[in-house]
């Protein structure tokens, strides 16, 4: 009697997780009887769990699963709190003989064993185990489900992953944030009148924490993440819940019940952002609203759309200054640049200021050759051989009208810049180039001019200040 004692207490040692005492019933005692307060028994960890224990843990490690299901199954049964060991082997040991089953029923079984157990582990180890608790094995329920029951239970699934995602945030397992958008996309196709805005939030919540988790340097698996989240976002793209008249006809009315609701405000604003859909009216109050409530660079940007939209193009370019200001300290250094170009377009195409015009565009280049990125830059610099084009930097007498023709030198010198840096321009480019070099100055013209062409190079005068070939 005393060697089987010592047998079991040295097993307990090795399983650091078990708790080997019965806790005994709590009585009140003088309560009535419908009044009694009682605390269920946890199952005794025996010295046969334990034994059957190690079996299915060798078995399991050297992929005998049918010979592991019965020490598993008896440890389940009759200690299923002696380790959680139970649940990670025992997913292992269901799944290999649910995919070798050939009867329908012994399928079912195993189909309904394996979310089961997961309802079992939280009962045990969702309090007590840091790593895993609860909300973590909410995820792995939700799994369960579409591994083993595909569509037939969608919602039970989607209920599971969506409490786990909610619940762990960026903590979330990649899988489960993929899997929500997964189902809830199944879900939108089967009813997208009633499922929109449910899958817009899951996809939203999904795709952001991915996001953060493909930006984390220090997560081993930020590239798993950001391949991942280029999955979601493509199913978003094609789902069509991205149409924004759709997205109108969902959030109209919720930015309104929201109209005092910071986060909710910037949640919508930064969706119709993400999808393009910034022309929309309802993506305007959404950034206004949330602009009086906290100014933020998703506001500001929003609030310089809608003014550009008004044709307040001042307000709009005062707008993106704040929103550059904002993105600066937030190091969205892509954003900078867009916002920049947006107030370069704004000055030139439609308040006619070219030299400010330039500014932005030459900030905007900065910007983008600060993050090593060309795309993006031939654009600017087609705004500023369009602003140069477009100046006329000498008198309108004999002389200045011809004077005013060498501005097209440097805009042309402008535009073959763009398509060098930046190839997907290159269209535009020649286009521009092949209207403006009409207009440079004749042989003639220049023969009357001899002081000024008298070399090579010509600088051209001004705000512009640029020196070029004469051609």
């Amino acid at each position: 009697m005393k060697f089987k004692t010592l047998v079991v207490l040295a097993l307990a040692a090795a399983v650091p997780a078990l708790a080997c005492a019965k806790k005994p019933k709590k009585v009140e005692a003088e309560a009535p009887a419908e009044a009694q307060v009682v605390e269920e028994e946890e199952p005794a960890i025996t010295e046969e769990c334990m034994m059957n224990i190690s079996l299915f843990n060798e078995a399991v490690k050297n992929k005998m699963f049918a010979d592991a299901y019965e020490p598993w199954w008896a440890v389940y049964t009759t200690c299923p709190n002696a380790n959680k060991a139970i649940y990670s082997q025992g997913a292992k040991i269901v799944e290999a003989l649910y995919k070798n089953a050939t009867d329908p029923a012994e399928k079912e079984r195993l189909a309904n064993l394996a979310v089961d157990m997961q309802d079992k582990r939280i009962k045990y180890f969702g309090k007590t185990d840091p790593k895993y608790p609860t909300e973590y094995i909410w995820g792995e329920k939700g799994l369960a489900y579409i591994e083993y029951f595909g569509d037939a239970k969608l919602n039970e699934a989607h209920e599971c992953l969506q409490k786990s995602v909610a619940a762990l945030g960026d903590k979330s397992k990649i899988q489960v944030l993929v899997k929500l958008v997964d189902v809830s996309y199944a879900l939108y196709k089967q009813d997208p009148d009633k499922r929109a805005e449910q899958f817009i939030a899951d996809y939203e919540m999904a795709s952001t924490h991915l996001g953060t988790l493909a930006a984390d340097a220090s997560n081993k698996n930020a590239e798993v993440a950001g391949k991942q989240k280029d999955y979601v976002d493509n199913i978003f793209a094609i789902s069509g819940a991205a149409d924004c008249t759709k997205l109108d006809e969902i959030y109209a009315a919720v930015v309104q019940e929201n109209i005092a609701n910071l986060d909710m405000l910037q949640k919508i604003a930064k969706l119709y952002r993400r999808v393009r859909c910034t022309e929309s009216d309802v993506y305007f109050a959404a950034c206004e609203a949330a602009h009086k409530l906290q100014p933020t660079q998703e506001s500001a940007a929003g609030c310089a759309s809608m003014a550009a939209k008004k044709g307040d193009y001042e307000q709009a370019i005062a707008y993106y200054e704040q929103a550059i200001k904002f993105a600066m300290v937030e190091n969205e250094l892509e954003d900078v640049a867009d916002y920049q170009y947006n107030a370069a377009v704004y000055c030139f195409a439609n308040l006619k200021r070219y030299q400010d015009a330039r500014k932005y565009a030459q900030a905007s280049i900065a910007t983008l050759n600060s993050l090593g990125i060309n795309k993006g830059q031939g654009r600017c610099y087609i705004i500023i051989g369009m602003a140069y084009a477009a100046s006329r930097p000498y008198g309108n007498d004999a002389k200045g009208a011809i004077l005013n023709k060498t501005v097209y030198w440097v805009a042309v010198d402008k535009f073959v810049k763009a398509k060098q840096v930046d190839p997907s321009v290159e269209a535009t480019a020649n286009e521009y180039i092949s209207s403006y070099s009409r207009y440079y100055p004749t042989k003639e013209e220049r023969f009357d001019l001899p002081n000024e062409f008298s070399g090579s190079t010509f600088t051209v005068g001004g705000w512009i200040g640029e020196t070029t070939t004469i051609r």
